[in-house]
C-alpha cells in the first residue's frame, strides 16, 4: 500500500472535483512552461543577455554567440555539424530544403504532431504521405512506413512524440534500403534514446531537428537547431537559412532560392546558458515521471510509458483502454478538475484531416502540389485515429514539480481511475 501526503489522504474515496468534490491539488498550482516557476531561467540567462546587449552586436551573422551555440550543441550531441535557425518549424524547413525534393516528390510523416512537421514539405512543393503509428508510443510504425514508400519517396520524417524515441533502428534500415534520407523531429525529445545503449535521437537520422520554443525542455522563446554529419547537407541548410548568401566566400551573391531563418545573438546567448541545464532538466523530468509510472502502472485499463527507453517526458502520456470518446474526455476533465491539467487526444484530429490538407488553397488558390495529386480520407491511419479519439491522454510535464506535487498527480490519477474505470 502507498502512503499519501496529508493533504490528499483518502482522496480516492472522495467525490470527484468535477462533481463538486475537493480537488487533490489546488488548480493552477503545478508549475508550467508558461511561467517562471516552470522554467529554468535565471542569473545565467540574465548575464548572457547583458553580455550581448553590452557588446552592441545583436546579429548572429557577425556575432559570436550563435556560432558558439552551434559548436557546443554539436559537441554535446556527438554530431559533426549544428545549424541554427529561428524556430523549430524553420529547422524542419531547413532539413526538407536540404533533401531538395522535386515538385510532387513524397515525404512520409506521422499524423500526430504539430503542423510544423508537415508544412515545410508543402512549402518545398513536395507531398506529405501519412503513415500510421505504433499504438504503444504514437511514433511511426516502421512496417506501415515501408508500405507507404513509392518511387517518388525522398525521405522519412519521424517525430519522437512526447519525448519517446521512435523505432529508429528499424526506420534507419528502411531508409537505407530505399536509398532515401531520414529526418528526425526531436522538438519534444532532447537527450532521448531508443534504449540506454543507443545514440541520442537526432544523431541517427541524416538530419536531426530541435526546437527552442517556449514549451520545450530548454527555450529561447523561439529558435531551432539542426544536426547532421554530412557537410553537404550542413552547407545547404546554412545557405537556405541566409538567402543563399555564401558569406564564407566574401562575395555578396545569391546562389539559389532560399529564405531568412537566421537566429539572433540574444537567442544564441540564452540557448548557450540553457544548454548547461539541459541534462538536469531531462533527469528531473524522468525521475518524477517514473515515480508516477511506478505508482499507477498496475491500474487496470491504463498503460504508462515503457521503461528502459530513456524517455525525455515533454508530456506524460497515458493510454486508456475500454473507454469511448466520451469516457476519455470525461477522464481528462475529471483529472484537470483535480488540479492536473491534461488533454484528451493531444490534438483535435489527425493532421491529414486539417483544412490546409483536405482543402488545399496554397499558391494562388491552385492547391499545388496536393490538389488532384493525393487525398487524405478518414481511415488513412486507424491507429492514429484511435489514439486521438479515445485512447490517448497527455499531461504536460515539468522539471520543477515538487515531490509533493508528483505524489498529488499520482493520487489524482488513482482517484479518477477508481471512479471512472474501477478495478
Amino acid at each position: 500500500m502507498h502512503s499519501e501526503p496529508a493533504h490528499t489522504a483518502s482522496a480516492a474515496h472522495r467525490v470527484l472535483a468535477v462533481d463538486g468534490g475537493t480537488p487533490v491539488l489546488p488548480r493552477g498550482t503545478l508549475p508550467t512552461t508558461n511561467d517562471a516557476a516552470g522554467r529554468t531561467l535565471g542569473a545565467e540567462e540574465e548575464a548572457a543577455v547583458l553580455r550581448v546587449l553590452r557588446s552592441g552586436m545583436l546579429s548572429g551573422v557577425w556575432g559570436t554567440e550563435v556560432k558558439a551555440l552551434e559548436r557546443e550543441f554539436a559537441e554535446m550531441m556527438g554530431a559533426d555539424h549544428a545549424v541554427s535557425c529561428s524556430s523549430g518549424t524553420a529547422a524542419l524547413h531547413l532539413a526538407v530544403a536540404a533533401v531538395d525534393p522535386a515538385p510532387g516528390d513524397e515525404i512520409i510523416v506521422p499524423p500526430i504532431s504539430d503542423m510544423g512537421s508537415v508544412l515545410p514539405i508543402i512549402a518545398q512543393n513536395a507531398v506529405p504521405v501519412f503513415a500510421d503509428l505504433d499504438p504503444a508510443t504514437g511514433c511511426l510504425d516502421p512496417e506501415d512506413v515501408r508500405r507507404r514508400i513509392t518511387p517518388r519517396t525522398r525521405a522519412i520524417l519521424v517525430v519522437h512524440l512526447f519525448g519517446a524515441a521512435a523505432r529508429l533502428t528499424e526506420l534507419r534500415a528502411i531508409a537505407d534500403e530505399a536509398g532515401i534520407l531520414l529526418i528526425e523531429d526531436c522538438a519534444q525529445a532532447y537527450l532521448s534514446r531508443e534504449d540506454p545503449s543507443a545514440p541520442l535521437v537526432g544523431t541517427i537520422g541524416d538530419l536531426g531537428c530541435f526546437s527552442l520554443q517556449q514549451s520545450k525542455h530548454i527555450t529561447t522563446g523561439d529558435g531551432g537547431l539542426v544536426l547532421t554529419d554530412d557537410p553537404g547537407l550542413a552547407r545547404a541548410m546554412r545557405l537556405f537559412a541566409d538567402k543563399a548568401w555564401p558569406r564564407d566566400t566574401g562575395e555578396r551573391t545569391y546562389l539559389s532560392f532560399a529564405l531568412n531563418y537566421r537566429m539572433p545573438e540574444l537567442s544564441g546567448a540564452v540557448a548557450r546558458a540553457q544548454l548547461h541545464k539541459l541534462q538536469g532538466v531531462v533527469e528531473r523530468r524522468r525521475r518524477s515521471a517514473e515515480r508516477v509510472s511506478a505508482r499507477i502502472g498496475a491500474l487496470s485499463g491504463v498503460s504508462v510509458p515503457p521503461t528502459g527507453t530513456e524517455h525525455a517526458y515533454w508530456y506524460y502520456p497515458l493510454l486508456l483502454e475500454g473507454l469511448d470518446r466520451e469516457g476519455t474526455r470525461r477522464f481528462a476533465a475529471a483529472l484537470s478538475a483535480e488540479g492536473v491539467s491534461c488533454i484528451a487526444g493531444y490534438i483535435a484530429r489527425p493532421l491529414y484531416t486539417e483544412p490546409v490538407l483536405r482543402s488545399p488553397s496554397a499558391y494562388g488558390g491552385s492547391g499545388f502540389p496536393l490538389r488532384g495529386t493525393i487525398e487524405y480520407p478518414d481511415g488513412t491511419c486507424p491507429q492514429a485515429e484511435a489514439l486521438i479519439d479515445h485512447r490517448l491522454l497527455v499531461i504536460p510535464w515539468n522539471e520543477n514539480f515538487t515531490e509533493e506535487q508528483v505524489e498529488g498527480i499520482a493520487v489524482a490519477i488513482e482517484k479518477v481511475h477508481q471512479e471512472l474505470i474501477g478495478a
